[in-house]
């Protein structure tokens, strides 16, 4: 049985495995790189217009909200006050995606899925699809980070069936079908999202990974290969093949791909993974194991 850190590419956020299988609640973790909610999983959502009191301009509204936001992310716990205060004093759905916000910084990710669902359904109709969109998008990150895939799925599909398109909304769904241990499901929107952004490296990361997933190393092989035709450097697609490798038995082309990994990031957590398996890998060839 292998020991080695494999890197779950399309996990929510990397963890340590003994097989590379996932887990249904998948577990932070500093040991590879994620394919979870990305970094912008609390960014403001386009055009969400204030909904000022009668005293409020448009512009001081905005500036509050863009304030709101700012200490969203710093101080939540004060935000979370002033977005009560705010909401009371009319702040409308600003002041409502502020709190939103703090909570998800705070690591209150339920509480966060909640909001943003809530927010999503009752924004009003003028102000477009744009800000429901992304609401449901911010509220799919969240149900993932609570570990609680079939609500991120189904926050994601309510956003796909007003953008059906959309390669970040279908990255959202993959997120949360793998966590899920859907595989082929993760791999049709992987599919979908290739179609509509072909020249996107990461894409074919991910989808070497889920292929990975279903025991289709072959498949596996030739999109990380592909992302790598794509951007040389890609950390994410050398940790991968280097997973692979190990997997198939090749430790000599497991070696190589993550030294190549800590020569290209050897300050990131990739890097640390990659240490770690050579480690283990050395060790398993000086007691006479495979």
């Amino acid at each position: 049985m292998s020991h080695f850190r494999l890197s779950p590419i399309l996990a929510p956020l990397a963890f340590a495995l003994i097989l590379p299988t996932l887990p249904a609640a998948a577990q932070r973790g500093d040991d590879g790189f994620s394919f979870g909610p990305p970094t912008d999983s609390v960014e403001t959502p386009r055009n969400l217009p204030a909904d000022p009191s009668p005293k409020d301009s448009s512009a001081e509204a905005a500036r509050r909200y863009a304030d709101c936001l700012e200490m969203a992310r710093n101080q939540p716990d004060t935000a979370i006050e002033r977005a009560r205060t705010w909401q009371d004093t009319g702040g409308g759905d600003p002041a409502r995606h502020c709190e939103a916000v703090a909570h998800m910084t705070r690591g209150d990710y339920r509480r966060a899925g909640r909001m943003l669902e809530d927010l999503a359904r009752t924004m009003s109709a003028d102000i477009g699809e744009g800000p429901r969109i992304t609401a449901l998008s911010q509220a799919s990150r969240a149900w993932l980070l609570a570990n609680q895939p079939a609500r991120a799925e189904a926050a994601a599909t309510q956003a796909l069936k007003l953008r059906p398109n959309d390669v970040e909304l279908l990255l959202d769904r993959a997120h949360a079908r793998f966590q899920a241990g859907h595989y082929w499901e993760t791999i049709d929107d992987l599919n979908q999202a290739i179609e509509h952004a072909p020249q996107r490296p990461n894409l074919y990361v991910y989808r070497g990974s889920a292929y990975r997933y279903v025991d289709a190393p072959t498949m596996a092989r030739e999109n990380l290969e592909r992302a790598l035709e794509m951007d040389p450097g890609n950390i994410e697609a050398l940790f991968e093949l280097g997973a692979l490798a190990r997997l198939q038995g090749n430790t000599a082309a497991a070696r190589q791909r993550w030294l190549e990994v800590i020569r290209q990031a050897p300050d990131s957590s990739l890097a640390q993974s990659a240490r770690e398996n050579l480690q283990r890998m050395d060790v398993q060839v000086d007691g006479g194991a495979g």
